[in-house]
């Protein structure tokens, strides 16, 4: 089956629909698949023609395994923006803003007192700019719009713990940031965090489409943008990817989630069906955390990080647990002790 053969031929509406739905109907066999391929450098963008599509036409996920912590003193950054064309469901093309050649922009990874050197090259077609919510500096400065062709340095110390938003901060940044351009930076405490097993970055955020995207590719919305009105929500942009290739754990791991709400404007309710969630850093206070909790809200531009342990083998969709966000795409499964079958929840 193709992957625009996984949706009914319906319209747009049900074919969002069936993306969450789907996995709670028990309508996907799910491959016990490995995600996390190793990421690529803060300068790489993807060669393809649809910026996360294969030569083959076949998607390729997010890789949401957390790289390699960054080392040195001082951590070059070279974020490079494209106008590109993206997939953000089976066979829904969109003309997107892109960091380095897709949306969500590469997961940036230091530790806490490292300096970040951030440059900035602006390939697109008008002004934008990058805006760290990790750094404290002065933005008339450092957020200021890049001309196309222009490229802007600046450096910041990371000097709070966390896992934080980048956006493009230009007017109107809703229009910047539904259109692709937001990413995560997380910086880890100089004091090491108790051993994960496994560690994985998640980024929700909206599309709002001014067509179905499938004869040819959407643009922005604007209308649906500013009523809140998305036709997909999206862990790493990209509806229901870790449904088909499951995030995976073995039983008795920790596993960590590193999330971001890049919106920009829906908030997550972060939550693990079959679970609790042992350890809980709300709102990216790394400081203190709190345990043995449901769900827990990540606002639009903020960040969480998550600690659980599953003992027993299973899928585990992770979602928000507003769930007409899930209906549209936000869903990803954790695939504990390499199992088969179908979801049925």
């Amino acid at each position: 089956m193709s992957q625009s053969e996984n949706f009914p031929r319906s319209g747009a509406r049900g074919r969002r629909a069936v993306a969450g739905a789907a996995v709670l109907a028990g309508a996907l066999t799910l491959a016990a698949v490995a995600a996390g391929a190793p990421a690529g450098g803060h300068e790489m963008a993807h060669p393809n023609a649809v910026a996360n599509v294969s030569a083959t036409g076949a998607h390729v996920p997010f890789p949401a395994k957390l790289p390699p912590l960054r080392q040195g003193s001082l951590v070059k950054v070279h974020l490079v923006l494209k106008d590109i064309e993206v997939e953000i469901a089976p066979g829904v093309k969109y003309l997107a803003w892109g960091f380095a050649g897709g949306a969500p922009g590469p997961v940036i990874h230091v530790r806490q007192g490292q300096k970040v050197q951030l440059t900035l090259t602006n390939n697109g077609m008008i002004p934008h700019s990058v805006d760290f919510h990790a750094a404290r500096i002065a933005p008339n400065v450092a957020f200021k719009d890049v001309d196309p062709g222009k490229s802007i340095t600046y450096t910041f110390t990371a000097g709070d713990a966390g896992v934080f938003m980048y956006h493009c901060g230009t007017k109107p940044v809703l229009a910047h940031i539904a259109n692709g351009m937001y990413g995560a930076i997380v910086v880890e405490p100089s004091q090491p965090l108790p051993k994960a097993d496994r560690e994985y970055v998640l980024v929700s955020s909206e599309w709002y489409l001014n067509g179905d995207g499938t004869k040819e590719p959407a643009t922005l919305s604007m209308a649906k943008a500013r009523a809140v009105q998305p036709d997909w929500v999206t862990w790493n942009g990209y509806a229901g990817q870790y449904v088909k290739a499951p995030l995976t754990a073995d039983p008795g791991d920790i596993v960590r989630f590193w999330v971001v709400d890049a919106g920009p404007s829906l908030d997550t309710a972060f939550h693990i069906v079959g679970t609790i969630l042992n350890r809980a850093w709300v709102n990216a206070d790394m400081s203190q955390y709190q345990r043995n909790v449901q769900t827990v809200l990540v606002p639009a531009g903020g960040g969480a990080v998550f600690d659980v342990k599953i003992d027993e083998p299973g899928l585990y969709p992770f979602v928000s647990h507003s769930f007409a966000s899930v209906d549209l795409g936000l869903v990803g499964l954790l695939n504990v002790g390499n199992v088969g079958g179908t979801m049925s929840h």
